[in-house]
């Protein structure tokens, strides 16, 4: 008996403690300092959510919208507070989250899974768009968008079972690396855009991916990176179907196309597997045009944002005529539509 009253005297010497250091800390949900581990590469990292939670942003009117809308949001005072569950936040993968030059980088790797398999079908010789991937032409390549990455997957990988297709694409995430940068993909993330997936989770949201690229390309290495779960990310697909291969069941990939997450499909893909609206909403090009019209259409407080390829030496420099990525009905309309521009030369410390 005696223990028991010693134990629960130090419980609440201990709670009163926590509060007390969390009570000094001030400030919003936003603004309260924590520690947190966070998983990168597979490496566990020390962060600190203080004062400044973007701390490779500039001061900027991007990073002010940023930290704004977060705390009016999580604010159960403010007359724009959101309940935890509606927390929801999508961003696009290629050119949000990490780079996208000189191609997607899910098409580099299908150029790589071709080049493997062309002396087995001679006829891609001569048959775009396989010709300007066994040739190593970028610029023919990158025209044909990402129909003409579907179409390289599809014949690449037909027969395969999702749990092969998983290997593969964690072999070759693991060991290639950018033709130009000559770095491993998985670090041409953007620390900015890392800090801001970490800071809405801190802040009770939601974290989706809802990308033009292949699902199940992202799905193996997305969490270990993001920090997203593979049932949060949003993508295109090829068809599956169920099968029994010597007595156990596996899922084969078919080479016809199920469903392509890009421009009006963004949308239709945010309902059909999240089912609930996000409240914010990431992109970087005009693919991301309707995802973000639907997200800042939904009634209180919105939060929609652009990143804006600006700066040719620390990354490349690109907008309204690239063949990746572009990006020209978004900068027209974003100020008329209340969404933030983020020009990553001038608005963020550093890139990778």
């Amino acid at each position: 008996m005696r223990r028991r009253n010693t134990h629960t005297s130090w419980y609440l010497v201990a709670a009163f403690l926590s509060a007390t250091i969390l009570a000094s800390c001030g400030g919003s949900t936003g603004e309260r300092s924590a520690t947190k581990r966070v998983v990168q590469d597979g490496t566990e990292a020390t962060t600190v959510v203080g004062a400044d939670p973007l701390p490779s942003w500039g001061d900027s009117a991007a990073k002010d919208a940023i930290v704004d809308f977060v705390s009016r949001v999580t604010d159960p005072a403010s007359p724009d507070f959101v309940p935890a569950a509606e927390r929801l936040a999508t961003f696009d993968n290629d050119g949000t989250l990490w780079s996208e030059k000189p191609l997607y980088f899910q098409l580099l790797f299908a150029m790589d899974r071709v080049k493997a398999m062309g002396p087995e079908h001679p006829e891609w010789k001569e048959k775009q768009p396989f010709k300007s991937a066994l040739e190593g032409d970028m610029e023919t390549l990158a025209s044909t968008g990402k129909r003409g990455l579907m179409e390289l997957l599809m014949a690449s990988h037909a027969g395969m079972t999702t749990v092969e297709f998983e290997q593969v694409v964690r072999d070759w995430i693991s060991t290639a690396r950018h033709p130009e940068l000559e770095r491993p993909y998985t670090e041409l993330v953007f620390q900015p855009m890392l800090e801001v997936l970490e800071y809405l989770r801190f802040n009770g949201f939601r974290t989706f991916i809802v990308s033009g690229g292949g699902i199940e390309f992202m799905r193996p290495w997305v969490e270990k990176i993001y920090g997203i779960p593979p049932e949060q990310v949003v993508g295109s697909s090829i068809q599956v179907e169920y099968e029994v291969r010597d007595r156990e069941p596996a899922l084969v990939r078919l080479p016809e196309i199920d469903f392509i997450d890009d421009k009006e499909g963004k949308p239709v893909g945010i309902h059909k597997f999240i089912g609930r609206r996000p409240i914010a909403a990431f992109g970087n090009s005009d693919g991301d045009f309707q995802m973000l019209e639907w997200t800042t259409a939904g009634d209180g407080a919105r939060l929609g944002i652009l990143i804006h390829h600006t700066d040719a030496e620390r990354e490349w420099a690109y907008d309204r005529d690239s063949h990746v990525g572009s990006l020209s009905r978004g900068l027209d309309e974003a100020e008329d539509r209340g969404w933030i521009v983020v020009d990553m030369k001038d608005d963020w410390k550093t890139i990778y």
